[in-house]
């Protein structure tokens, strides 16, 4: 399975008069309820599963068909402590939910769906130009305008990862598009409850990366719809896909994330550190 990886860039740059670009394009976002139901529905045609060397959870690759549309998904039904880190493929599912309610748009399509007896998360498998690891090998860097936007992504990315406490970001899970747009899978690892994911976000100044490459500059909106969350509204984004502790957690670091961001403002300006 074709997964993500990591390119050093300067976070550096004025980008704020730039006008924001969605990760999905419009039209893929408006047909978000379409895939979802495709997803939960469609006859599965052929299956196969992974390899570890493709993916550590070693997910399934469903080919799913339906009123002549075919398509490509990943089936996941892991949960629990693996290896020392904790799974769920709710987690998968709110992650998703939570991307699409913010305004997000970096996961693709993902729902619950039952597979050889198991219920699991099914996510749209998404076509893509380059995986991390192959950009940095080939030492490739999107150029004018679109290194201005990859920057912001990865601003957003980090936000998102403070958010739902994700520390496994990977070389293996971002996907880039021909046109340098960011997609982001593989959110098993997250939505963790210990006070290590409760009393400190993952990308700030101690990142081990540095300043440049947390959360520089964000949309307002997305700030706004993130600073709004409570308990109540994420629950009724996600659902039954995460615990009340999950909630919980994920409150507390909205919380952390607004303080910095708040201060970041003072610091740096909030026509540098928001955008419209």
């Amino acid at each position: 399975m074709k997964r993500g990886a990591w390119i050093v860039v300067a976070a550096g740059l004025t980008v704020f008069v730039l006008q924001s670009v969605a990760q999905f394009k419009p039209e893929e976002i408006t047909d978000y309820a379409k895939w979802e139901e495709f997803l939960a529905t469609a006859k599965i045609v052929d299956q196969k599963q992974l390899p570890e060397s493709e993916g550590i959870t070693q997910p399934w690759e469903l080919t799913l068909e339906k009123d002549g549309i075919k398509r490509n998904a990943v089936w996941k039904k892991i949960s629990g402590n693996v290896r020392g880190f904790k799974e769920s493929w709710k987690a998968e599912i709110a992650a998703y939910r939570l991307s699409k309610a913010l305004g997000l748009n970096m996961v693709p399509p993902t729902v619950e769906r039952e597979f050889q007896g198991d219920k699991g998360s099914c996510q749209l498998w998404v076509d893509f130009w380059k995986n991390f690891e192959k950009i940095t090998k080939e030492k490739l860097q999107p150029k004018g305008i679109k290194y201005s936007y990859f920057i912001r992504a990865i601003c957003l990315q980090r936000a998102f990862d403070n958010l739902i406490s994700n520390e496994d970001r990977h070389q293996r899970n971002y996907l880039i598009t021909e046109d340098w747009r960011m997609i982001l899978i593989d959110h098993s690892r997250t939505f963790r409850t210990t006070a290590k994911f409760t009393k400190n976000l993952i990308y700030d100044e101690k990142y081990k990366e540095g300043k440049n490459f947390i959360m520089d500059t964000l949309p307002r909106k997305f700030y706004e719809a993130v600073k709004s969350l409570t308990a109540a509204s994420i629950r009724e984004i996600v659902g039954d896909t995460l615990t009340d502790e999950e909630i919980a957690s994920t409150v507390a670091r909205k919380d952390l994330m607004v303080a910095w961001i708040e201060k970041h403002i003072k610091e740096m300006g909030e026509t540098y550190a928001l955008y419209d």
